[in-house]
């Protein structure tokens, strides 16, 4: 599952549901992956007005990540 977005922050992502590991790729070219990332908080993710306020209120305070690119 993935998406492409109108977002100043997030270009797309893509969600890896067997491993539950959400790649989220930013504007600026980088290219992070979100670890043990549950579906239902995708499908949150997905439906958020602004996806950059979701990252940060939601998404980075609560799974770990890595920087891939």
């Amino acid at each position: 599952m993935g998406s492409n977005m109108p977002s100043s922050v997030v270009n797309h992502y893509i969600y890896f549901p067997e491993t539950e590991v959400l790649r989220i790729i930013y504007q600026s070219g980088a290219v992070y992956d979100y670890f043990k990332v549950s579906p239902d908080v995708v499908e949150k993710f997905g439906k958020a007005r602004s996806k950059g306020t979701f990252l940060n209120k939601v998404i980075k305070p609560k799974f770990k990540y890595l920087r891939i690119s």
